[in-house]
């Protein structure tokens, strides 16, 4: 088996899931490739993963390093799996634009990654790279598949399902961690053991639509109570999901400083009010990246520890998806698949985020039915600015993008239709000028 790991600079993430595949007993001669345009980034993770190869698997796997376009497809090619993990233009240049830009409008934002103008933009650039991976992968791979981390994830893995003759499915870690968070939240930790969860809806807005314990109890009811005293009595940091527990009546599997973004109700022009009530980090992706910058030194001495890599397998989906594939062993995961009626009242083409099994039959996405009312409404919201930023990024049309960002929850209820077309334009003017192009 071969899997080919594009942004392999993305050191720890490829170190959980390149350890946890060589941890899978059948896959212990695993070919690797790691693949990166960067050139001290691919380096280090070369030695990482070659070191934790020794360490962990008495160098069985073979490991290759691939630098640039010109050897992009030599590291696809006869790939089983591909492992998507870039980002398209890093912290400086791209993610700096993607909010100072939008401040000279007014526009202020936590994220950015997933939704908002900032997360279309990202959608933008990053489908303008991955149109060029998928015509890759299509010549020297075409049976392999795309396994997608890169947000923002309904965009990207979207464009390559409707667009593209790739086997593509998106992956979030937000779905395996949800129940344990609101748990731990409510002080209800002991009720983990065991429970019984059904989550659904759209990556970073799936909802944890049914919870119970061991022994078939309904959790619901007391998470309701627990959440609603705790945001009333406590600032926390989970208080915009706690919001939607009492609102909406369900809980979400993206983290607050992600949904505090997704709407309308929580960052408003001149409402600090609303900041400080719901504890709302403001620029906080900027702020991980600063800080994620500063602490990389240390972190690499830290993973390298003298060579002595050790690894423990992660609760990321990669290498269980390979496993069930390749060896016919089920598996279930919460998957970004296109629609298709899975999730009855939200659009066919849309990408969702629901239970899949997984066998060597592939990926195969289950029915859930009608999401409440509600729900549906909240990710519908989501979910045609999601649409209209793929269609700009097919066609190549502006007037799509700008509709995508007029029809974007919080960029909308912030400004005109002139301000929003305006911002576009300088976005698009700014991403190009630093070489990301957005069409």
């Amino acid at each position: 088996m071969k899997v080919t790991f594009m942004g392999a600079g993305s050191t720890v993430f490829s170190k959980n899931v390149l350890g946890d595949t060589m941890m899978c007993p059948e896959f212990h001669d695993v070919e690797i490739a790691l693949y990166d345009i960067d050139r001290d980034r691919l380096e280090e993770s070369y030695l990482l993963i070659t070191a934790m190869n020794k360490t962990i698997n008495e160098n069985r796997a073979t490991v290759h390093k691939y630098l640039g376009v010109e050897e992009r497809k030599n590291a696809l090619r006869g790939a089983d799996f591909v492992v998507n993990a870039i980002q398209v233009g890093l912290y400086d240049p791209c993610t700096i634009i993607d909010f100072e830009v939008p401040k000279k409008y007014g526009l202020r934002q936590t994220i950015a990654d997933t939704l908002g103008i900032g997360g279309i933009f990202r959608a933008m650039r990053t489908i303008h790279v991955m149109k060029d991976f998928a015509k890759d992968i299509e010549e020297v791979c075409p049976d392999a598949w795309l396994l997608n981390y890169t947000n923002p994830m309904a965009m990207l893995s979207g464009y390559m399902q409707r667009y593209t003759g790739v086997k593509t499915v998106g992956l979030c870690h937000s779905v395996q961690v949800c129940p344990s968070a609101i748990l731990k939240g409510v002080g209800m930790e002991d009720k983990l053991d065991g429970c019984k969860t059904k989550i659904a809806g759209i990556n970073h807005m799936a909802w944890l639509l049914e919870i119970y314990d061991k022994d078939g109890n309904d959790l619901y009811p007391e998470i309701r109570r627990r959440a609603k005293e705790k945001n009333a009595t406590e600032k926390h940091n989970d208080m915009v999901r706690f919001d939607y527990i009492e609102k909406l009546g369900y809980y979400c599997t993206e983290s607050s400083e992600h949904n505090a973004e997704y709407n309308p109700f929580y960052i408003k022009a001149g409402r600090d009010d609303l900041i400080e009530k719901f504890n709302i980090p403001l620029d906080e992706y900027p702020r991980r990246c600063v800080n994620q910058i500063a602490r990389w030194k240390n972190q690499k001495e830290e993973l390298m520890n003298g060579g002595n890599v050790q690894h423990t397998r992660s609760h990321e989906y990669a290498s269980r998806i390979m496993e069930a594939i390749m060896t016919n062993t089920p598996y279930k995961i919460g998957g970004n698949v296109i629609n298709n009626g899975c999730i009855s009242n939200l659009p066919a083409q849309a990408c969702v985020e629901v239970p899949c099994l997984v066998d060597n039959n592939g990926i195969t996405p289950t029915y859930v039915g009608e999401l409440p009312l509600q729900l549906a409404a909240m990710n519908s919201s989501n979910i045609y600015p999601q649409m209209l930023t793929i269609e700009a990024a097919h066609t190549g049309k502006k007037e799509y993008l700008y509709q995508a960002a007029m029809m974007d929850p919080h960029t909308g209820a912030q400004l005109s239709t002139d301000e929003i077309v305006a911002l576009c334009n300088d976005l698009i003017e700014a991403h190009t000028n630093a070489g990301y192009p957005i069409f």
